[in-house]
């Protein structure tokens, strides 16, 4: 059977795959398009399969609200470009919207919900692995509920945080979530960091006090004030407010009567290492390939 340029066209227009792909998989199944539809989605599981193990550490991080319910999502791909590609953004945030709706607490449970079209997550992610050429994967998201209000912030969409709070307004709700995604606090206050990290650090500050030889009532205060400074720089409440560094964050807080009762911030990649290429081995590796 001959293959037209228009089925080719509208194949590649179905499933977005490469133009010699759908051509190839027209003709094996002898023009059929729903047949071709079917087993470039097989393919694509395998190629899918195959990228699974490579690395991805870059992507975007997404943010959805709706009244006083809000989630953040991070997805992952490998490079930059395809994080800025739109059929990446696309799938991304009817991700974050299926999270907002579900009951799902994990990824592997989440890839399972169904997308508006019937699809599962899943299922379009394998399918955009074979658009783009490149592994995606969801990586990790939470769900942020206030009785009172919720605040949210990204920084292109790279950084994202979201913060609820109780009293203040709206406005003051995002300028906080800025000021999080900022300068990136540990916990809300003192009594969030946890026993052992504080143990460590104030060992860590009373064996530098005592190098000075100072009497033990003058390195016991020399100690408490690096505590203090210690708690002020991951503290949110005593960190100086990114807009306005002369006040802390607690007394702007305190100052509209306003409690933040929890916060949570995404940055694409974190904790993730990424691969080194070295391009001379790979290319060499592509040569040593053909020639076999």
């Amino acid at each position: 059977m001959s293959i037209s340029a228009s089925m080719v066209k509208e194949l590649r227009e179905r499933t977005g795959a490469g133009m010699m792909e759908c051509k190839k998989a027209l003709v094996e199944t002898n023009g059929d398009i729903e047949a071709a539809i079917e087993q470039l989605r097989m393919s694509g599981q395998a190629k899918a399969d195959k990228k699974a193990g490579r690395v991805a550490a870059d992507g975007r991080i997404i943010i959805v609200q709706q009244g006083n319910d809000a989630v953040i999502l991070e997805v992952n791909s490998e490079t930059d470009f395809v994080a800025k590609d739109d059929n990446f953004g696309d799938f991304a945030e009817q991700a974050a919207n299926i999270v907002l709706k579900s009951s799902a607490e994990t990824v592997e449970q989440l890839m399972s919900e169904k997308l508006a079209d019937g699809r599962t997550i899943e299922q379009a992610r394998t399918e955009l692995v074979t658009k783009v050429g490149e592994n995606i994967s969801l990586r990790r998201f939470t769900r942020i509920t206030s009785t009172d209000r919720v605040g949210s912030y990204t920084h292109g969409a790279r950084i994202g945080a979201v913060v609820a709070m109780t009293g203040g307004d709206d406005d003051l709700a995002r300028d906080v979530a800025m000021h999080i995604a900022a300068s990136n606090p540990v916990c809300v206050d003192s009594s969030g960091v946890p026993a052992d990290t504080l143990e460590r650090e104030r060992h860590i500050f009373e064996e530098q006090a005592q190098a000075s030889g100072k009497p033990a009532e003058i390195i016991e205060k020399m100690v408490q004030g690096r505590i203090n400074k210690f708690l002020g720089e991951v503290t949110l409440v005593g960190q100086p407010f990114v807009k306005d560094p002369d006040i802390s964050v607690g007394k702007l807080l305190e100052k509209a009567k306003a409690t933040v009762t929890g916060f949570t911030r995404y940055e694409v990649g974190e904790g993730i290492e990424k691969k080194k290429e070295n391009f001379a081995e790979e290319v060499m590796s592509q040569i040593k390939q053909s020639k076999s």
